[in-house]
């Protein structure tokens, strides 16, 4: 049958029935995605590497400026999304269209108006500017910590090597799975739709006439997100965790632990900020219910359910010694846990000294959290081979050519593919280069050649199975903890060797995803394959190195950068961020798993959650073979599940329920209810909120908070629950707490 091509924004696609044979099968796809491609369209322009390349070097020098900064600040691409559109419309007014030709290539500075497939490709290049410097930046996180914290007179050549083979190897795995994670309908990225609704309010006419045009509503709610942000992001900051548990009972450490929104459980307690309600699992308006729904049943059953019942109930842990929500260290008798008392003046573990003052310990909630990755872990690796293992091995025999194709693979099936070999040669070459590194810069790095090439297995093994949990829920499970775990329980008492492995095993993985997830916003918006090959290599690189530059810079130039002790109290270099990643280093690689996971070891019984987590998903896979008509019953996601507590801390319970209600209210009833409007303004909603919060964020840390202007009031303070990170243990003493007897 033909395919219904789908065009108005106030008619909803029928995904999935008979006369719509080659539409998407996921309903949200159907609504979003346009199902047309104009390929006569020119994508890799003049303009689109002009405003690409400077987007991407400008992204990444802001963003690695302010990573060290007390008060860090990330600057999402979509600000150069929407601020290179007048450009690009300003530059195809002015450019000659003079035909030019090099080395045979021939060329225009102007080839015609800026098309949207442009505007797409120079996102590509802005995105490598993001993932670089505001978003994970471990492998500048660790050359911080090996120059700033270890004092290393790290070679800049190994630097390199670090950074880029990091990043380059994560393509390579890219590559390798895009028939399994980019071609299939059922792979659908949900956090692209809304890239994709924001690319078509900037560049298409709605036919409608009723009602606000999708441009119009975007700039209507960016405007109003933008002057909203200045009351949470400066004048009101107190919006972000609005506890009034803790105003009621002032005097109540229960009442605190139990409503504060920053440092308790924070029931009742809720935010007003859109900053915080996306903070940690992104936008919950591109998030599907059935993500929404696991999510909120882990949340519900680990914070009012098992944390309390650890806390007053069993005192699990020690748990009434500390705070029930933290993520500092701490000794047996409450108190913040100083690792300098610890270290030799090598920065190794001085054991004597670790024995003469305190094992370490964590305070409840993050030590369940760190158990819950581990359940999480075996649990993503089960589920997906139970309920996605027969398609991937179809695919993997070559019979993706006997698999039904949506409209938009058929439409991408018009275009030249990358072949295969070009993603090995960038694989096996990061790989070649790691293993040289291991070699001439032993000393450096502690992680031998067999440390590369078991953290490049771990990355091979986990990689699918999480994109398929990303691809398809919006949420990403994270293995960090497993990856320090291994390496640690490896080579214990080697923090950069721990660090490293992460970065190969893990951080290649993350990298590898957000180069699927940008593939298939190429997919979605048909720019060509190998566009998208070159645009994404090219920015890489370029990002890499621009990244390592001004790290290596600011490292070299400015006296005690990420030295609290030796800054005056308001520095504005403390590397807040670093920080934590030296902190891991000590935790995992230097004290090491062996102490505090082994036998004897506090948080010993926890490793019995790898078992649990690979066991869990099985049982929804019978029941789901059993009663095939029960539709909700795969649904049921293990590893998803076990997200409602991932990420605590730093992400407190108040932004996980917020990101709940919100998500609830816009993709279950606004969906159910009103699909035309939800179809139409969904995802532009969310878009816009970005937009706007992000640049009056820019706007307050240029003008305001950079110069030093800061208010000081009622309203500025966190959340007024001083008593919430009080112990309750008898005779534990903390500055601020009453003692129990």
């Amino acid at each position: 049958m033909a395919t219904k091509t789908h065009t108005d924004p106030e008619k909803p696609n029928a995904a999935g029935t008979a006369e719509n044979e080659g539409t998407s099968p996921v309903e949200e796809v159907a609504l979003v995605v346009p199902e047309t491609d104009d390929p006569t369209l020119p994508v890799l322009t003049f303009r689109a590497w002009f405003l690409g390349l400077v987007s991407c070097v400008l992204l990444i020098f802001l963003n690695t400026f302010f990573t060290y900064r007390t008060q860090p600040l990330t600057i999402s691409a979509i600000l150069m999304q929407i601020s290179v559109l007048p450009i690009g419309k300003f530059m195809a007014r002015t450019l000659p269209t003079t035909q030019y030709s090099l080395l045979g290539w021939h060329f225009s500075l102007n080839p015609g108006p800026f098309n949207i497939k442009e505007h797409v490709i120079i996102t590509i290049f802005a995105n490598c500017g993001v993932s670089f410097g505001g978003g994970d930046a471990y492998s500048i996180g660790a050359i911080t910590v090996m120059k700033a914290y270890y004092k290393q007179s790290l070679n800049f050549l190994c630097g390199v090597l670090i950074v880029l083979t990091t990043q380059i190897l994560g393509y390579g795995w890219a590559g390798m799975l895009r028939r399994y994670l980019v071609d299939p309908a059922e792979m659908w990225w949900p956090s692209n739709l809304a890239q994709v609704s924001l690319f078509r309010a900037l560049h298409e006419k709605d036919s409608t006439k009723k009602g606000l045009t999708r441009m119009q509503f975007f700039l209507a709610v960016m405007v109003a997100s933008f002057a909203y942000y200045a009351l949470p992001g400066y004048l009101f900051p107190i919006l972000t965790f609005f506890s009034w548990v803790c105003w009621a009972w002032p005097h109540s450490i229960t009442a605190q632990q139990i409503g504060s929104g920053y440092h308790g459980l924070g029931i009742g307690a809720f935010t007003l900020d859109w900053a915080g309600i996306s903070a940690y699992h992104g936008s919950p308006l591109v998030t599907p219910w059935s993500s929404i729904v696991n999510v909120g049943i882990g949340f519900v059953m680990f914070v009012y359910i098992i944390i309390p019942l650890c806390y007053w109930k069993f005192n699990t842990f020690d748990a009434r010694k500390f705070p029930i929500f933290s993520n500092q260290l701490f000794t047996h008798s409450g108190h913040k846990y100083d690792t300098t008392k610890i270290l030799t003046p090598q920065y190794d573990l001085n054991i004597s000294a670790y024995n003469s003052y305190s094992k370490l310990y964590l305070s409840p909630l993050f030590a369940l959290s760190i158990g819950s990755g581990f359940a999480r872990f075996t649990a993503t690796l089960t589920h997906v081979a139970l309920f996605n293992g027969s398609d991937i091995l179809k695919q993997s025999r070559s019979a993706m050519k006997n698999v039904k194709l949506d409209i938009h693979a058929k439409l991408m099936k018009k275009y030249k593919q990358v072949p295969e070999w070009w993603f090995y040669i960038l694989l096996i070459g990061s790989i070649v280069l790691s293993l040289m590194m291991s070699f001439v810069y032993k000393k450096e790095v502690q992680l031998p050649w067999w440390g590369m090439l078991l953290a490049f297995a771990l990355a091979w093994i986990v990689t699918l199975p999480i994109g398929v949990i990303q691809a398809t829920t919006n949420q990403q499970p994270g293995y960090d903890i497993i990856a320090q775990f291994i390496i640690g329980y490896i080579l214990p008492g080697k923090p950069i060797a721990n660090l490293l492995f992460k970065i190969y095993g893990r951080i290649s993985t993350i990298h590898a995803l957000s180069f699927l997830s940008d593939l298939k916003l190429g997919h979605y918006m048909k720019i060509p394959p190998r566009c998208m090959y070159t645009a994404q290599l090219v920015g890489t690189v370029v990002a890499g190195i621009v990244n390592l530059g001004v790290a290596w810079w600011m490292l070299d130039d400015i006296d005690n950068i990420c030295d609290v002790e030796g800054n005056h109290p308001d520095s504005p270099w403390t590397c807040p961020k670093y920080r934590v990643t030296f902190d891991a280093s000590v935790i995992w690689g230097l004290i090491g798993p062996r102490r505090l996971f082994g036998p004897g070891g506090m948080y010993r019984n926890l490793v019995w959650l790898f078992l649990i987590g690979a066991f869990l998903p099985v049982p929804v896979w019978v029941l789901s073979k059993i009663f095939p008509e029960k539709k909700w019953i795969p649904l049921i996601n293990i590893p998803v599940l076990s997200y409602g507590f991932a990420g605590m801390p730093p992400a407190t319970p108040t932004n996980i329920a917020s990101w709940l209600i919100t998500g609830t209210i816009f993709n279950y009833f606004v969906f159910k209810y009103h699909k035309r409007w939800w179809q139409k303004y969904n995802y532009v909603l969310s878009a816009a909120l970005d937009a706007g919060t992000a640049f009056m964020g820019v706007l307050l840390f240029f003008a305001l908070q950079n110069e030093g202007h800061n208010l000081k009031w009622w309203g500025t303070e966190v959340d007024h629950c001083p008593l919430a990170t009080c112990p309750t243990a008898p005779g534990i003493s903390v500055d601020g707490c009453p003692v129990f007897k």
